[in-house]
Parts: structure tokens; sequence; C-alpha cells
């Protein structure tokens, strides 16, 4: 499977412009399977959903026309209004026009997630080409039970809003996640200031089973790009069956 990460500054709080600039990346690409945009790519990680959700509504049909027009799946979260509710939702959406979403589940605290956004309540399990795939988004990386491979998946993706100052623990985490779960990790992160003055340095990454680094791209805006195979991945579970000794936990997600 051939995937690319679209690594970018966020225009703060401006669904029309980040469009734009996402529409561009999208007329430049290269043939793909799937194309992963950070957290919140309209919008930047802002606490005003109030103000955005409504703005954000025919996002959704944005992404299905993409994903239809370039024969490729999308995603990306965005900021969701939902009976009342508002979440930070993940939608993958692929070239048929199949759409599937996470809510996340783990909402930042330190940044006053939990006070605007409601959290998610199931982890999700998305069967892609052949591929068995858990999305996640940005803070959930730090809380691993949350996607422990019950020999469920062979893609963990991450989209994040992840601030440089805490680079070191991005990196650090997303090789730890793919050893232990021993699976392709994707990291897609933003680049530039937000509106609140927060850098955030990218380093967006696609790594191996093994923890390897396949692909990154620390600060600077593009895309990051590699082919997965599937087959090595089940031959390299085969030789080395690490996960048949993994411990059975029980959890409110299942």
């Amino acid at each position: 499977m051939k995937v690319q990460l679209f690594q970018t500054n966020l225009t703060w709080e401006n669904p029309e412009l980040n469009l734009h600039t996402f529409q561009t990346l999208f007329d430049k690409q290269t043939p793909a399977d799937l194309i992963l945009l950070p957290e919140m790519f309209t919008t930047g990680f802002s606490m005003n959903p109030e103000k955005l959700a409504s703005r954000n509504t025919t996002v959704l049909t944005w992404m299905i026309e993409m994903a239809k027009k370039y024969g490729f799946a999308v995603c990306g979260s965005i900021i969701v209004e939902d009976n009342g509710q508002f979440f930070n939702r993940l939608y993958f959406v692929e070239a048929n026009g199949g759409v599937h979403q996470y809510d996340k589940r783990h909402l930042f605290t330190m940044g006053q997630e939990p006070e605007h956004y409601s959290p998610g309540k199931e982890r999700v399990i998305i069967h892609y080409k052949g591929w068995k795939i858990l999305p996640l988004i940005c803070y959930d990386l730090r809380f691993p039970v949350f996607s422990r491979n019950d020999c469920d998946y062979d893609l963990l993706l991450y989209v994040a809003n992840w601030p440089e100052k805490r680079s070191f623990h991005w990196s650090q985490l997303l090789l730890a996640r793919a050893i232990e779960n021993q699976s392709f990790v994707l990291g897609c992160n933003r680049t530039g200031a937000d509106g609140n003055g927060i850098m955030h340095s990218g380093d967006s990454a696609i790594i191996d089973y093994k923890g390897q680094m396949i692909s990154s791209l620390h600060q600077a805006e593009g895309i990051v790009q590699a082919e997965l195979n599937l087959d090595e991945l089940h031959e390299a579970r085969s030789k080395f069956p690490v996960l048949k000794d993994r411990d059975l936990f029980s959890s409110d997600w299942k």
C-alpha cells in the first residue's frame, strides 16, 4: 500500500483557506492508496467548536469528492457537532465513497479539550485493501493500552497537532507503538505556529513493524511517503510471533 502524509502549516481557524492548501497538494501528489492529513486539518487545534463546527459541515463532502476524484483514501480529523455535542472526529474516506469515523478518546486536559469536546466511546478497526487499520488522534499516542494490538490490526495511524516542545516524546512514542504492537505506524503532524503561538515541528514519520524509520520530515512542509508491504509484515510476525504472548486485558471499550 502506498501511503502519503501531508505535513503542512495550518491557517488558524480558517477552513476555507486550509482546504485550498490541501487541494493544491492533492493536485500535485503522485498515485497513492492512502493520504493522511493532520488533526483538525481545517482549523488547527482550536477550542472554539461553537464557532467552527458550522463552517466544517461541508468538509466530509469535500473529502468524499477528493477520494473519488483521485482514487485514494483520505484521512484526517475535524471539529464536528453531533446531537448537540462537539467531537474531534477522524474521518477515513475511501475512493468508493465509504466513510469510517473515530472520535478522539483521550482529550488533552492541559489544552482544555475536555471542556469543549466530548470523548469518543469506541475503538475502531477499518478494513481497507486487505489491511486492518487502527486510526487514533494525537494525545491517544500516550496511552498504550488503548492501542494494544490484540492481533486485530496491521497499521496504526496517528493524526496530530503535537507541539515542538514535546517532539522528543512524539518521536519516541511512535517508535514504541510500532515495536510493541509489531505494526506499521504512520504519524502525521502539522508545522508552524497556531493561533496561541504554540510551535509545531512536524516530524511526521512512517515506521515499520521493527521500529525502523522508513521516512520522515522535520519542520519543512512537504509529503512523507512510502510503500508498505503486508506480506512482509505477516512473514515477520510468523517468524517472531510476540503477539501470541500478549496479556489479555478487559477494558471499557470492548
